[in-house]
């Protein structure tokens, strides 16, 4: 049965490790619909419908309801004890994120805000990915976005912040912010996101020019796929390899895929390098289209499972593999991941692997998140708030569902590798790429295995996303984003 897309997500909190994720809108398609969570009518908007105590009270009780872990909410949290409903979401899940199942995926956010970001692609930016070092305090650009004031300024994967300003005379240097306040510091200097926030950059791009460059924030819609490497037939000696590179999954991502497997199946590729190494996760309609394009052979077979707690089991359901014109079968996956892949990037790889023999898929690059369990959406719209509440376990046909310490101890094949930020995505001769190159034409004798246990132990240097301290829904689903 094909689950909902109306109300499950597979996101997470970039709140203290790399992480990502999200929702879901449009109606089922394909074969027999599983029942959708309702939502209760929204009441008529008034000032006591939309006061803290009420938004708080409203929160308890979608939470007693739905959350999927109801013995690990905790009792007896005074609501009046908490200023906003998200440190009162903290206090009540508290009990699960002791025992990382929940590790900030329970969330409050903006309706209106998600809608455009999961439908559009639509976000507010500089347009770049940052990434940090904290021993060395400095703060890279990992990828910047298409069409945004930033790439426009030829700052591109690779260059350096070296300091940030209102003015050229409020500059103040990457380093000082770093060593005073940390990531925060560098964050609050690049300011609010909203349209029209202009900061003056002073940045060393690839190439090693220093440049000083005045950016302004504005609209722009995100491409999950990019025009530029998005995806590619690579020659690797002869042989026809497949390579995407998703950002994230969102409604605009389909046709991307549709035509990046089209020109797969039409050059005969059944080897595939799956690049999902900032991918936070996001819509689970995409993670299944992605499996159907995969699935060649596999129709009608299971792709993934969802379960609710026992209270909401009539809404559990099934996904089968229900492949089209353009999907193939692939005979070898490298996954490339980092401890920023998470929840629907993971429900892929996880989905994936009953399909293969062991010696023929690999995880390259670092331990994943861990996130096997997703949100449904639940809207008070008189607020515009909609309630992120983990509510689902996603398994695969194996019935694998337990990789909160991420996937590295569950994929038959692992290999170390690091991102090289002086290549772009996309070339053969970068680090990840080229390791998964090499697995794809020898298999895993020459590969030094990825360490088990949580992804944030685990990686391979001491850079990680800049974000906030409280993520918006963009930047949970693209970590690092500006």
């Amino acid at each position: 049965m094909k689950t909902s897309r109306i109300a499950l997500s597979l996101a997470c909190a970039a709140m203290v490790a790399s992480c990502g994720g999200s929702s879901g809108g449009g109606a089922p398609t394909g074969n027999t619909p599983t029942p959708t969570p309702t939502v209760s009518p929204t009441p008529t908007p008034t000032s006591a419908t939309c006061s803290l105590s009420q938004r708080k009270a409203w929160t308890l009780a979608q939470l007693q309801e739905w959350y999927l872990f109801p013995t690990l909410l905790a009792n007896g949290v005074n609501p009046d004890s908490f200023g906003t409903v998200q440190d009162y979401i903290d206090a009540l899940v508290a009990p699960a994120r002791l025992q990382s199942r929940d590790r900030f995926f329970t969330y409050i956010t903006s309706i209106e805000e998600e809608n455009a970001f999961f439908e559009q692609g639509a976000s507010a930016g500089f347009g770049f990915r940052l990434g940090y070092d904290t021993p060395a305090r400095r703060v890279f650009v990992i990828e910047a976005f298409e069409g945004t004031s930033a790439l426009g300024q030829n700052i591109d994967r690779g260059s350096e912040l070296l300091a940030i300003g209102t003015s050229e005379a409020t500059l103040q240097t990457v380093n000082a912010l770093m060593a005073t306040g940390g990531p925060q510091a560098v964050v609050n200097a690049l300011g609010p996101d909203t349209a029209g926030t202009t900061r003056v950059i002073r940045f060393r791009d690839a190439s090693g020019i220093e440049r000083t460059a005045s950016l302004s924030k504005t609209e722009y819609a995100l491409d999950p796929v990019s025009d530029r490497y998005g995806f590619k037939i690579i020659n690797d000696g002869g042989r026809q390899v497949g390579y995407i590179n998703l950002r994230t999954f969102i409604d605009t991502a389909a046709p991307d895929l549709i035509d990046a497997y089209e020109s797969f199946r039409a050059a005969g590729v059944t080897e595939l390098v799956i690049d999902l190494r900032y991918n936070g996760g996001g819509l689970i309609s995409i993670a299944e289209l992605m499996g159907d394009l995969m699935g060649r052979d596999l129709d009608g077979q299971v792709f993934d499972r969802i379960t609710y707690r026992q209270s909401k089991s009539q809404f559990n359901s099934e996904y089968l593999f229900d492949p089209g014109p353009q999907s193939i079968q692939p005979t070898k996956i490298a996954f490339i991941a980092t401890g920023g892949t998470a929840s629907a990037s993971e429900m892929i790889i996880n989905g994936m692997q009953p399909y293969l023999p062991d010696t023929d898929m690999a995880l390259i690059g670092e331990n994943t998140f861990g996130k096997p369990v997703g949100q449904i959406a639940l809207d008070q719209a008189s607020c515009d708030d909609r309630l992120r509440v983990v509510a689902i376990a996603v398994e695969n046909a194996a019935g694998n569902a337990d990789y909160y310490t991420g996937l590295a101890d569950t994929v038959p094949n692992t290999c170390r590798a690091q991102d090289d930020i002086t290549a772009q995505l996309g070339d053969p001769g970068e680090g990840m790429i080229s390791v998964a190159l090499d697995f794809l034409e020898g298999g895993a004798a020459a590969c030094t295995p990825i360490a088990g246990g949580p992804a944030t132990t685990q990686r391979m240097t001491d850079r990680d996303f800049l974000r906030p301290e409280r993520a918006n829904t963009i930047q949970r689903n693209v970590p690092g984003i500006f």
